[in-house]
């Protein structure tokens, strides 16, 4: 893609995968069909797996964004995304959404992740309701640990997810369990394995700084609009923001990610272009550039 700073690989680290499957759950919890479900979002409903990839692959060449991370946005929804990755391996990272604490939720961890195609395994304690440093959620660290090139990805901070509530679907989400700091003693045990806070901790920034400062496989996703912003006393701005990440996390453990999600709007090129203008106010260099819209990822998650 061209820049600002000239021609180089941008990946997004963060597009959800709203497959069949996770629109068929969205309409089972809210009694209505597939369809209705679509008609109340205004959101076109993919016909299979295999259309919805071709889909995101267009929109990757349109704006020449070179690799995105795909994420299953429902437990046990990880075949959805792994299909796209078989149909475009140099297009698309599989991740996926797992709950450790489900009755089979580690064993589909680690079958996933024996697969191959998959490499982000994606926990939301505060969506689950369990610990992170839970010792159940154990083998799941020790399953990414055994497999190089796979990631952990753990949402902290205030979860919302906009398609429930526009569903009128209550979102138990229960926040005691939303701390990076719960992190650090895991991230500290399995330094072979790097973890993800995605939105920058979506409000525990603090927190999650100083995560970063303690374990240096921390890495930072810049996803989403940050709205979290608006809780911070005296007030942040995504100046602000990228420049307390760079003097703590540094160049190299920012990844850019846009969040996201839905059709006919896909890829939310406005969020890229938010992060880019921030970036060329804050003078950063064209190396520094290069790795966090593409270059970090592309070493994070190479075999």
């Amino acid at each position: 893609m061209l820049t600002p700073w000239g021609d180089f690989a941008v990946c997004d680290a963060h597009v959800h995968f709203f497959s069949p499957a996770f629109f068929a759950r969205l309409a089972a919890e809210s009694g209505q069909t597939v369809a209705e479900t679509g008609r109340t979002l205004d959101w076109r409903i993919p016909p299979s797996c295999e259309n919805l990839a071709a889909s995101w692959k267009r929109e990757l060449d349109d704006y020449s964004v070179a690799k995105a991370a795909l994420i299953a946005s429902i437990p046990g929804d990880e075949d959805s995304v792994a299909a796209a990755v078989q149909l475009h391996p140099e297009r698309f990272w599989g991740f996926f959404m797992a709950n450790p604490v489900a009755p089979d939720g580690v064993e589909r961890v680690q079958k996933a992740l024996a697969g191959g195609r998959m490499q982000g395994v994606c926990l939301f304690p505060a969506m689950h309701r369990y610990p992170v440093a839970d010792p159940r959620v154990r083998p799941v660290f020790e399953a990414a640990a055994a497999h190089p090139g796979a990631i952990v990805f753990v949402h902290c901070g205030v979860l919302t997810v906009g398609v429930r509530r526009k569903l009128g679907l209550a979102s138990r989400f229960d926040m005691r369990y939303s701390n990076p700091l719960d992190l650090h003693a895991v991230a500290m045990e399995f330094p072979s394995v790097n973890f993800v806070i995605p939105h920058f901790g979506a409000g525990h920034f603090r927190e999650t700084l100083m995560l970063c400062d303690l374990c240096p496989n921390v890495y930072l996703d810049t996803s989403s609009s940050n709205s979290w912003m608006r809780y911070q006393p005296g007030g942040l701005d995504l100046t602000d923001v990228f420049r307390q990440a760079l003097e703590v996390a540094g160049p190299r453990r920012l990844l850019f990610g846009s969040d996201s999600s839905f059709f006919p709007r896909g890829w939310h090129a406005q969020i890229f272009q938010a992060q880019i203008q921030t970036l060329c106010a804050m003078e950063i260099s064209a190396e520094h550039a290069s790795l966090i819209l593409g270059g970090n990822l592309q070493r994070l998650l190479a075999r």
